[in-house]
């Protein structure tokens, strides 16, 4: 399967492409028409047999009348013996004669009549077998010419089918800056998150990734980053917390809101989190603006009477000044006794993260950064340190510059349903008014799921859904009306290929140094090399390019659907788009891929479109110059 149009396009860098849409805007032509079966026509002039039963039965006709005339004849003879003999008269003999030779001739004419009749009949037959043959000749000449005319149309149309693309880029809206994933595997979480971010690199782009799944799916990702030229910053929680400087340098305002939202993992989420706001903000303004989590925890302990104080002012986490100044904060009477237990259950579930940015060093800058946690460590822990990762980068992104080109940092939080819904909303609101790309993905759509899926300006993707009961809501969302195209290719890769296994590798350390830039390599190669997906596409894809299969968006086939299928739909002033995307990030290297989208092509299918792939060797688009980057990894508290 070649290249037909080795003319290449480039990734757009304002566009966040969640897959490939299968298409096939010429349909198969079938086999080639028949060739005309030719009929032998090649008959004799006269047919031999059928000729002799002609003169045979002319000839029982004519047997009597020859019988009778060989008769007259002898007759003949004998009447002109008897004149010789002079036993007639002649006058007798030649009455005789004349009698028995007209009898004679009158039967001779009537076999002659008989004999020509037979030559009538058999010209005429010929006559007609002549005619029949020239019929023939013409239907035959003419069924020649049909078959040729055809032959060419299908010759054309089959032309088309091969030389088509098959594979057609699907991109959000340029007005969407929010994309909610619903359902979907942790290998179809891996193979969507490899193709965003390889597209986001790619095209100049910072990403950035909050895995709360445990299931390594940026993994992939982190190979083809490398490959590519980047230097990828990784940091697996809650091992690398120490080294985490995430949040230090909020003003105290803002780490007291991000401290209260950690503590309120574990409440409901209708309980207001003030009264904990204010008693952190009141610590944190004796501890100063360089307060650690460990000094705050410490405070904590004071306030709520936990423990022995001089322990930890012999470690040097309390001054003397601040112990005094923590134990008349809010005084005495009965109000005590409500913030000493809330200083305890603050005390007690954020001293998860006292080790936070104890060891943090200078990091050089990176364009991929992903924060994960630890399949191994506690599950309410990695709540804990996946809402404080959350909410640090909601208040970065609040003290950051609206961005001049959209997506172009995108965050992607796997397993958002693991985050508290006003964190949600606090996080998707910084993303809005930042310019900053957000995605997020859903493992099952609870009520706080539900309540935010598609709001505001968001495209929403289902993937499969095991569960019956958000396998109906997804369904009654998207609507049972439509009709989707489901490529064979999609169903039989996703049954042998099993992306997102393994673990991370930490990166950050004292001894990581700023590199110097590499060459971004070629993005085909590397997602072929790089990534299990690319491995293994190939291995499966003979014989089932151009098949597939269509269903209704019903409950039961969303739970069935293939591990990379993604069903992408939004709103629009004509009514809901729905489409159907394979995620997989390998059909990017297939020759029939194009980056263009199948709605911009379907008005004119007489001709055929250009191939269009990636050219890693054209200069990047001059999209002006790149908005501020976040930095997390300034030196501070």
């Amino acid at each position: 399967m070649g290249d037909a149009h080795p003319e290449h396009a480039q990734l757009q860098a304002d566009r966040i492409y969640l897959g490939w849409q299968y298409a096939l805007l010429h349909p198969d032509p079938g086999p080639p028409p028949k060739r005309p079966a030719r009929e032998d026509l090649e008959l004799p002039e006269t047919d031999p047999e059928w000729v002799r039963k002609e003169k045979l039965q002319e000839d029982l006709l004519n047997r009597p009348v020859k019988l009778f005339r060989t008769f007259m004849t002898g007759l003949a003879v004998v009447f002109v013996l008897l004149g010789l003999v002079r036993l007639l008269d002649w006058s007798f003999v030649a009455m005789g004669l004349v009698a028995a030779g007209g009898v004679a001739g009158i039967c001779s004419y009537a076999i002659r009549q008989g004999n020509r009749a037979v030559q009538i009949r058999v010209q005429e037959r010929q006559a007609r077998t002549d005619k029949e043959r020239a019929r023939k000749d013409r239907e035959n000449l003419a069924a020649q010419q049909e078959h040729a005319e055809k032959y060419r149309e299908w010759t054309e149309r089959k032309t088309l089918f091969d030389k088509q693309l098959s594979w057609y880029a699907v991109a959000v809206p340029d007005e969407i800056d929010r994309v909610d994933v619903a359902g979907g595997t942790l290998p179809g979480w891996s193979a969507l998150i490899t193709l965003i971010g390889a597209t986001r690199l790619y095209s100049g782009g910072h990403l950035t990734v909050l895995d709360l799944s445990e299931g390594a799916i940026a993994k992939d990702l982190i190979e083809l980053a490398k490959r590519g030229g980047d230097d990828p910053l990784v940091w697996v929680l809650p091992s690398d917390l120490p080294k985490l400087d995430l949040g230090a340098t909020l003003k105290p305002e803002a780490f007291a809101d991000v401290l209260a939202h950690v503590v309120s993992v574990s409440e409901e989420t209708s309980r207001d989190i003030g009264f904990d706001n204010a008693i952190l903000e009141r610590v944190l303004e004796v501890l100063g603006d360089t307060a650690t989590i460990s000094q705050v925890t410490a405070a904590l302990r004071a306030l709520a009477q936990v423990g022995d104080p001089r322990d930890d002012l012999r470690f040097g986490l309390l001054t003397a000044t601040q112990l005094e100044r923590i134990g008349t904060l809010f005084g005495r009477g009965v109000a005590d006794r409500v913030v000493i237990e809330r200083a305890w259950a603050l005390e007690s579930q954020l001293r998860k993260l006292e080790t936070l940015g104890t060891e943090a060093v200078r990091l050089p800058p990176a364009r991929l950064r992903v924060v994960s946690m630890d399949r191994q460590a506690g599950v309410f822990g990695n709540r804990v340190l996946g809402t404080y990762v959350a909410t640090a980068l909601t208040h970065i992104l609040r003290q950051s510059p609206a961005s001049e080109r959209p997506w172009y940092h995108t965050i992607i939080v796997a397993g958002a349903d693991k985050l508290r819904g006003d964190v949600l909303d606090r996080l998707m609101d910084a993303c809005e008014t930042s310019q900053t790309g957000l995605v997020l993905t859903y493992r099952s759509l609870t009520a706080t799921v539900r309540e935010r899926l598609g709001r505001g300006h968001a495209a929403v993707a289902f993937m499969r859904l095991g569960n019956a009961e958000d396998a109906r809501v997804a369904s009654e969302h998207v609507g049972t009306e439509h009709r989707l195209e489901l490529a064979q290719l999609t169903e039989s890769v996703s049954s042998v290929v099993n992306g997102g296994s393994g673990v991370y590798t930490s990166t950050v350390g004292a001894s990581r140094t700023e590199s110097e830039p590499k060459d971004r390599g070629d993005l085909r190669a590397g997602i072929t090399e790089s990534t299990e997906w690319g491995r293994n596409a190939g291995t499966v894809t003979e014989g089932v390019m151009h098949r597939s299969r269509e269903f209704l968006v019903e409950p039961h086939q969303l739970q069935q659907l293939p591990t990379t299928s993604v069903i992408v739909t939004h709103a629009t002033a004509d009514g809901r788009e729905v489409r159907l995307a394979d995620a997989n990030p390998a059909i990017l290297t297939f020759p029939k891929t194009t980056l263009q989208e199948v709605r911009a092509i379907r008005p004119s299918t007489t001709t055929l479109p250009p191939v269009e792939a990636l050219d890693e060797d054209a200069p990047p688009p001059n999209l002006g110059p790149p908005p501020p980057r976040l930095d997390w990894r300034k030196p501070g508290r």
